[in-house]
């Protein structure tokens, strides 16, 4: 398995956060990024999950609601990637794919996307 620090793993994530487009950053509403070390015992492989009421089902009733929670997992991610690089770009396809679940996206057209 490759080694990698949770610090590290942490900046790999915000520099992955810090590539999406700005036009898309400045329309995520109420949400946060977390780094875990590993997924529950349920799904050992999941590399990111989406946690909350995508934009697209927010009615008038959404209001005073804790934030979205976008969760990425390091021990899965470094357990399927030999090389840093594919580290960096398997953190960033996780990032988007779960962004992308914000904002509405199934997983269907994100796998299309080839963000699966």
């Amino acid at each position: 398995m490759l080694e990698m620090t949770r610090e590290q793993f942490e900046e790999l994530v915000a520099e992955a956060l810090d590539r999406i487009p700005p036009e898309l950053t400045r329309l995520m509403d109420n949400v946060a990024v977390f780094v875990e070390d590993e997924p529950s015992a349920d799904d050992p492989e999941l590399l990111g999950l989406y946690e909350g009421t995508p934009l697209t089902d927010r009615g008038e009733w959404y209001a005073g609601v804790l934030p979205d929670r976008i969760t990425i997992y390091r021990g899965p991610t470094l357990r399927m990637c030999e090389t840093r690089e594919e580290v960096v770009e398997e953190t960033e396809v996780t990032v988007v794919h779960e962004i992308a679940h914000h904002f509405g996206i199934d997983d269907a057209r994100l796998h299309a996307l080839g963000y699966g």
